[in-house]
């Protein structure tokens, strides 16, 4: 089934010129907004609970943009599967890619973070041609195994390695990689939210991935976060931001705290621009959460900072 989808329905809509996909951009967004209400109610909660001082017109408004951005990013999505080198390229600028560059001259190999904020599926294709690093990128699998791993190979066209979390410390210590940059999105609901990094994000306590933090310190590489700004639609710029030189030197969760506040940021920055209709706050707030963050902690430091 999922084979079938991706072959006979997503990879000839992808063939269409981008000019056309916009059209039909509209009817999605209208489909989505108006007539299905596509999670509308977990989009209006966590818009409600992540800015609580607006009034409901400006929400009413994010909401309303959020839509039509979504609907923009499906269809770019389904583009990518397609999309040329070169046109990616002219539609997805680096502002300052000698930050990165630099460490792949010195032979050092490093970790990329981001969220879901504007196009993520280009730059997971694009990375590979876009900075000096063998791409290697972390993903969820989707629940349909065989479009995902359809999907997972068109992403992987231009050299990028698309891996999971179960196998991805294979690609990392493989002798024959140049220096690597591994991709890790990390805002997603984390499975356990005992294994978590819990902090403050959006006026919420929120659980948190640890995985960077954790790649970071087991192979002592540094963390750059990428932020994606849309300069007009179908056009994107991405800068690169140091989180850490030296993971080691920092105390735990400090690299998690610099990545979840440029996320913030970014998401304070275009609030549309953030995938609100994922179920991202769908786990309660432990009663024994202090406990928790403690027993976080101390086996960070046990493993990591011997004390």
């Amino acid at each position: 089934m999922g084979k079938a989808l991706f072959f006979l329905l997503l990879l000839p809509i992808s063939w269409l010129p981008l000019f056309f996909l916009y059209r039909l951009s509209y009817l999605i967004y209208f489909f989505l907004y108006r007539v299905i209400r596509y999670r509308k109610s977990v989009v209006v909660r966590n818009i409600n609970e992540s800015f609580p001082r607006l009034d409901q017109k400006a929400k009413k408004q994010i909401i309303k943009d959020y839509y039509q951005h979504f609907s923009d990013i499906i269809v770019e999505g389904i583009k990518n599967l397609s999309m040329s080198e070169n046109s990616l390229k002219k539609r997805f600028k680096i502002r300052n890619p000698e930050l990165v560059n630099a460490y792949f001259d010195d032979g050092k190999s490093i970790v990329l973070c981001a969220g879901h904020i504007n196009n993520w599926e280009w730059w997971i294709s694009y990375q590979n041609a876009a900075i000096k690093h063998h791409a290697i990128g972390i993903g969820m699998p989707l629940k349909q195994a065989s479009l995902g791993s359809e999907i997972n190979k068109r992403r992987a066209r231009f050299g990028m390695v698309v891996t999971d979390s179960n196998n991805y410390k294979k690609e990392i210590e493989n002798p024959n990689n140049d220096p690597f940059a591994i991709l890790v999105l990390g805002d997603q609901s984390p499975g356990s939210v005992k294994k978590s990094y819990w902090t403050n994000f959006l006026n919420q306590p929120t659980a948190f991935t640890f995985g960077t933090e954790m790649i970071s310190n087991t192979y002592k590489l540094p963390v750059i976060y990428y932020s994606v700004q849309k300069i007009k639609r179908g056009y994107y710029e991405l800068e690169f931001k140091l989180i850490c030189e030296d993971p080691i030197s920092l105390p735990y969760g400090k690299i998690t705290e610099k990545y979840v506040h440029f996320l913030e940021k970014d998401i304070l920055n275009e609030p549309s621009q953030w995938i609100w209709s994922h179920k991202r706050w769908k786990k309660s707030i432990p009663n024994n959460l202090n406990s928790i963050k403690n027993e976080h902690k101390k086996h960070f430091n046990a493993r990591f900072r011997n004390i």
